[in-house]
């Protein structure tokens, strides 16, 4: 069995940070209903600023049925379908559950055990309540832009989303605190989560390194403050041919010098003791960097490993999509697209010795209409025939 063989979702999420969230429990084994809308499904989907390949790397694994929410009769089905669900997640905007008569005591009243779990940009209350919010706006709001870039310029938006993604492992989380504690009590509860909280989670590290805790801002320090924690050009003329190296304690100093070639500077006056390395940090990135421009990065990063140094080569999209240890491990698949044929695609991080989910492609919109509903609500062909037909639900 899969670890959360018995666990259902009745997923209301779009875009990232709640799909992320109901991906990771489907990725455990739960079995996850994605109600989407009609017409376009969920805006995940693509249109003219978010690419096609977007809801496949966030919605796979999954069972997509179509409702329209609008119509009282969807509504109205769907409150049938939930007293077959365990957990119920949504990240709508603002106020569109309550408009749409779905909110946590709604749905409690219909299953007094269900987990209601929301996403929402800055939570149900405070000042912030009724913005909208995406991934950018998170980490703008959490800090993280303000920590990210080089000193003298611009704050910068980290390439990853956090914001969206990292909300939503969280909520993955607490949604089974919420499944365990309910197997001891019975009962369920709501579980909501804000994107700007969520975020600050990551600043927690950088945070600490506050000159002073509540008055002064962390700066931003770009690749690194530190000569031997640090980004280095390597030989190649790629955007991506630069090493990270990060010889942070006084053996791992002295093992990067003997990787260099160069043991004797390990006593230079200049770089015997850290605090000696940070006064004199602009003379040894420059023989720190002399050494890794006439390597590879992944030569450097060899001679690294074998000096037990902590390095590695930066690696863009397509080099980590064939990353030989990556692939090694099976964590590159491949999947079936409906549009691209076979797909490389990353995989789920956790293993568990005890379970395992294969993967599978994202669904089609409304793919598993009738299937879910003959599943849960026993529907006959003609009954299901007849909502498709007043256009209450869609797909097949």
């Amino acid at each position: 069995m899969t670890a959360l063989k018995e666990l259902r979702v009745l997923d209301m999420t779009q875009y990232e940070a709640g799909p992320s969230c109901t991906q990771a429990l489907a990725w455990f084994g739960a079995d996850v209903v994605k109600v989407e809308p009609p017409g376009k499904g969920d805006p995940g989907r693509g249109g003219d600023i978010i690419p096609g390949n977007y809801f496949f790397q966030w919605n796979s694994n999954k069972r997509s049925i179509v409702i329209d929410l609008t119509q009282e009769e969807g509504r109205e089905l769907l409150l049938e379908m939930v007293v077959h669900y365990d957990v119920f997640v949504e990240n709508y905007g603002p106020g569109v559950v309550d408009r749409l008569d779905l909110g946590y005591e709604v749905l409690r009243a219909v299953n007094p055990s269900i987990i209601y779990a929301s996403v929402k940009g800055f939570g149900s209350s405070g000042p912030y309540a009724d913005r909208k919010c995406f991934d950018g706006v998170a980490q703008a709001m959490a800090g993280a832009l303000s920590i990210t870039g080089q000193p003298d310029d611009e704050p910068l938006l980290p390439g990853t989303t956090t914001g969206d993604s990292g909300t939503g492992v969280q909520l993955g989380m607490a949604i089974l605190a919420a499944y365990i504690q309910r197997l001891q009590t019975g009962d369920g509860q709501y579980v909501e989560i804000a994107m700007q909280e969520a975020m600050t989670y990551y600043m927690r590290t950088r945070m600490a390194m506050a000159p002073g805790w509540n008055n002064e801002p962390v700066a931003r320090i770009g690749n690194g403050s530190r000569a031997v924690n640090n980004l280095y050009p390597c030989k190649g003329d790629g955007a991506n041919d630069y090493v990270m190296i990060m010889a942070i304690t006084p053996k791992m100093w002295v093992n990067l010098c003997s990787a260099m070639g160069k043991p004797e500077l390990a006593n230079d006056p200049r770089f015997v003791r850290n605090r000696d390395r940070v006064d004199n940090g602009d003379a040894l990135k420059n023989e720190i960097s002399s050494w890794t421009k006439g390597l590879t990065k992944h030569e450097v990063a060899e001679l690294l490993a074998a000096a037990d140094v902590p390095g590695g080569p930066v690696l863009d999209t397509s080099e980590l999509l064939n990353d030989p240890h990556l692939t090694e491990r099976g964590f590159i698949t491949t999947i079936e697209h409906p549009d691209r044929g076979e797909v490389p695609i990353l995989g789920w991080a956790p293993r568990l010795s005890a379970s395992s989910v294969d993967l599978t492609a994202a669904p089609a919109l409304g793919e598993h209409t009738a299937e879910v509903l003959t599943q849960d609500l026993d529907l006959p062909p003609a009954a299901i025939q007849r909502l498709r037909d007043k256009l209450i639900i869609g797909g097949s």
